[in-house]
């Protein structure tokens, strides 16, 4: 690998969570395809954990976050582990580019997630081309740009809220952050630090694609340097140039495929409900008991992502009394399900990945989000891509049985369920076209990938 001639080596370094680690990995891929050599770099503890494979492309390195025993559940708080990434961090990347300096392919740029704006400052240290990759849409990356820079004055005392490039937006629209005023402080002051240098950074990449919030792209362009990167799923469901690019090829969890595949491949087209809420979140036991008896009550098969952190939280006997009707499993392969012609609905959390994914392969949702940027996931799926509904959420909190069924009926076998279908497949198809040889992503990925060789 050393002896290869490549047009520049580029490190790039995710915030070590699942949901960021694998569109950076993904757009590693593409960039390799370009004749780059890529390097992702993950924290000690999450490279232990995950033991990505060798390969003849892309490669992976590591620096510390100062906890390599447990990563973040080894630290004392949420700030504490953010403080400390910081201190070791960016000690523990600045070796990792003095390694690399007297090899053949120095690394000549960093791609790195804003959560980790100090990674900027280490990549300017060293002369080195420094670019900031968002992983949430552009639409919620303004509002936190609007927040950091006194734009948007908090706590909000009246609505609507009007912000350029947005849809008209209520409180319940908006970020859990800001919609929740104090909820988890050190991850607000995170979301709002990614704008303490990016103006600094050579570029600004977004894992998104124009056609699917043309405003919002127009509107923060305005503001730095934008170019919109995505869709950064596998290759194979979309343009399928990428040889051998089927799946992420990280995971947290072990998955059994075949489960999955074999259970859905004897339903109906179009007859099972999917339902997972990602590697973070957490239901209470009385969500869980909701969504439990929605399906026992629904005439719909479903297939349940349930961790085994959560496992404790299903009532008692539901999988049994459940049958063939619906499989329960601790997780699988996401976009194989997707995928799948039996799925119908995908009832989930809305984080951007899952949406993203969902968007990219047709599928219609049920919005449940829980926190952070999935709110405003959940208002455009409803709202502005009409690819699906939102559950309302009552006063305490919860979204009840009778909603659940509702919103699964609405896009199984309701009125709208041919538009939503319509639109899903639109969605579909122009994720496809984006990164296509000349699509509008494919196109700000060459014109990244020049800026970079030039600079």
């Amino acid at each position: 690998m050393e002896n290869k001639a490549y047009r520049g080596h580029v490190l790039t370094l995710p915030y070590p969570s699942l949901g960021h680690i694998n569109p950076l990995l993904q757009f590693s891929k593409r960039l390799v395809s370009k004749g780059l050599k890529a390097t992702l770099a993950t924290t000690l503890f999450i490279h232990n954990t995950m033991q990505p494979p060798s390969s003849s492309s892309l490669q992976f390195d590591t620096i510390s976050d100062g906890y390599d025993e447990g990563g973040f559940a080894q630290a004392e708080s949420i700030h504490a582990y953010l403080n400390r990434m910081e201190t070791i961090g960016s000690k523990t990347l600045a070796d990792l580019i003095i390694k690399n300096k007297n090899t053949a392919n120095p690394i000549d740029c960093i791609i790195y997630d804003p959560f980790l704006p100090w990674a900027l400052e280490v990549a300017k240290k060293f002369g080195i081309f420094g670019a900031a990759f968002f992983t949430q849409t552009c639409a919620v990356n303004f509002i936190y740009h609007h927040v950091h820079h006194g734009l948007l004055k908090l706590p909000i005392t009246s609505t609507p809220i009007s912000i350029p490039g947005l849809p008209v937006l209520e409180l319940e629209d908006m970020p859990s952050f800001i919609s929740v005023p104090g909820s988890y402080p050190a991850y607000f002051e995170m979301v709002l630090n990614q704008f303490s240098n990016s103006d600094k950074a050579d570029a600004v990449l977004v894992n998104t694609f124009y056609e699917l919030e043309p405003e919002a792209v127009d509107s923060m362009s305005k503001v730095c340097r934008l170019l919109a990167i995505g869709p950064t799923i596998p290759s194979f469901y979309l343009d399928k140039r990428l040889e051998n690019d089927n799946d992420y090829g990280l995971n947290l969890f072990a998955s059994d495929s075949s489960i999955c595949n074999n259970w859905l491949n004897t339903k109906l087209e179009g007859s099972v409900i999917y339902l997972s809420f990602g590697s973070m979140a957490s239901l209470s036991n009385k969500q869980m008991e909701e969504l439990a008896f929605a399906l026992k009550g629904s005439k719909f098969h479903f297939l349940w992502v349930v961790k085994a952190s959560e496992e404790a939280k299903i009532p008692e006997k539901f999988v049994e009394e459940a049958g063939n009707k619906g499989l329960v499993v601790q997780w699988c392969s996401q976009l194989e399900v997707l995928s799948n012609k039996a799925i119908g609905c995908f009832l989930t959390h809305c984080g951007w990945n899952s949406t993203l994914e969902a968007l990219s392969l047709g599928v219609p949702m049920v919005g449940l989000p829980q926190w952070t940027d999935q709110t405003m996931n959940a208002k455009y799926v409803q709202d502005v891509w009409k690819v699906g509904v939102r559950a309302k959420v009552c006063e305490n909190g919860i979204v009840e049985r009778e909603e659940i069924d509702f919103c699964i009926k609405e896009v199984m076998e309701g009125e709208r369920r041919k538009d939503f279908q319509k639109n899903a497949k639109k969605w579909r198809d122009l994720a496809i076209k984006a990164i296509s040889e000349a699509g509008s992503s494919n196109k700000n990925i060459d014109e990244f990938v020049s800026k970079f060789i030039n600079s």
